[in-house]
């Protein structure tokens, strides 16, 4: 019973709204056309009081800088550590071919002998990260940077 209610609602309106689109629209008169306001004319911009413009163009910042380099810490750049020497040479190689220069240091400790693949000195934690960054390019993503013993 339902189903036959929603359905005579709906043909009443198809049959309400066909046709109704050929019609044509009546055009607007005089009357029924929008009346345009006048709008009010914009208030001024208001001038800025900021005093802070002029005090800062005056000022100069002062940063301090170390001038004796002797004063920057030194880094060094582990990449690998190994216990056959032949994988550490095979990463030497690897950073040889990209133009730096590791070398190897072997130590003998509580667990056993290691040979570690190390770069530098670098003077200053800048040129240690900029050596990372393409040692990073070529897939070596094992490379810690240490201060200098």
């Amino acid at each position: 019973m339902l189903t036959l209610i929603v359905g005579a609602v709906l043909a009443y309106g198809l049959f309400m709204i066909n046709g109704a689109s050929d019609k044509p629209t009546p055009a607007l008169s005089q009357k029924d056309a929008p009346v345009e306001k006048q709008q009010e004319p914009l208030p001024e911009v208001p001038q800025e009081k900021w005093e802070f413009i002029d005090t800062l163009e005056n000022q100069e910042v002062e940063v301090e800088v170390p001038d004796d380099p002797a004063e920057q810490k030194d880094y060094q750049m582990q990449c690998g550590s190994f216990r056959i020497q032949d994988q550490a040479e095979t990463m030497r190689a690897q950073l040889a071919m990209i133009g730096k220069e590791a070398f190897i240091k072997t130590t003998d400790g509580k667990n056993g002998i290691w040979h570690r693949v190390v770069l530098g000195p670098y003077h200053g934690k800048r040129a240690a990260e900029r050596d990372r960054h393409q040692i990073r390019k070529l897939g070596i993503t094992t490379c810690q940077i240490w201060g200098w013993n």
